[in-house]
């Protein structure tokens, strides 16, 4: 995802500095005339940073040797990465700490959903690091809310990747029993996805659900991790969550079961071999709503 926020900004005429812990994964940069960085330390003398790993582990690593030893400091650093309430408030601590202004700023989409022009951020933060980022933003993708102060984002985006775990189970309930009652799937997602219940994201895993077509988009580990982080947040926050809990359970059984390596959406395998079918790639050529 990184290399495709960098591309975009290299692309937009924006004048790129790019690091990755494996240089060879970012070199392809070059070809969109962004500058590529033999070590994390030489992007602290850029105004503005934006960082997209994994995990808080990771933001912390990266963000720890770009700050180590470095002369001049970045104004703003722009995290995107989805990390939890308590991380993303120790990087504000540690960024303030040497007079950076922090914008959290995590995103909905993948890769793909980059290529396709359709990313989406959630910010919080200082309104005005926010005013002055936004056009890099818009070069990345066409929509960046604004939601508060503070850490407000990442709150948002608990929120969404619960949802995210929640509406693909669910999906794979009703797939899997209109299937079972003689629907073919893509029949049935065709007219779920022309339905007023379709969604962009609907559209999107239909492929995956139709062709059995697992390529990673987010991992059972990283999805099972946020969900843990939206529990964390309910218990914090006392609202009850029990269709999160309920869906957090069936991906640490799906985990359970090997199924860790594919594509989250092999929520749909592990709901039909509960619901006694064995599934088949239908081979029919559906649309992913991305692509035109």
């Amino acid at each position: 995802m990184g290399f495709e926020m960098a591309g975009h900004l290299a692309k937009g005429g924006a004048d790129v500095l790019a690091w990755n812990r494996t240089r060879a994964k970012a070199e392809p940069l070059g070809k969109y005339g962004a500058k590529i960085a033999d070590v994390v330390s030489e992007l602290a003398a850029r105004d503005i940073v934006f960082c997209m790993v994994s995990t808080w582990d990771d933001v912390k690593e990266v963000m720890s040797a770009l700050l180590k030893g470095a002369k001049k400091m970045p104004r703003i650093v722009v995290e995107c990465s989805s990390i939890s309430l308590e991380g993303s408030a120790e990087l504000r601590k540690m960024l303030a700490a040497r007079g950076i202004e922090y914008l959290a700023a995590p995103v909905s989409g993948n890769a793909k959903v980059i290529k396709a022009g359709k990313l989406s951020f959630v910010c919080s933060g200082p309104k005005k690091a926010f005013d002055e980022v936004l056009p890099f933003l818009e070069m990345i993708g066409p929509s960046a809310s604004y939601v508060g102060e503070g850490e407000l984002a990442r709150i948002v985006k608990i929120c969404h990747n619960v949802f995210l775990g929640v509406v693909t189970q669910s999906l794979a309930e009703i797939t899997i029993l209109a299937q079972k009652a003689g629907v073919p799937r893509h029949a049935f997602l065709e007219f779920m996805n022309q339905s007023v219940m379709g969604s962009m994201f609907s559209r999107y895993k239909t492929p995956a659900f139709v062709n059995l077509d697992f390529k990673v988009t987010f991992t059972p580990t990283l999805l099972r991790k946020d969900m843990d982080l939206g529990l964390d947040a309910g218990r914090r926050f006392e609202v009850p969550m029990p269709l999160a809990a309920a869906t957090r359970d069936l991906i640490q059984s799906m985990m359970g079961r090997g199924w860790t390596e594919q594509d989250f959406s092999t929520l749909l395998l592990q709901q039909a071999q509960a619901s006694g079918i064995e599934l088949k790639p239908e081979n029919v050529d559906v649309k992913d709503g991305l692509s035109s």
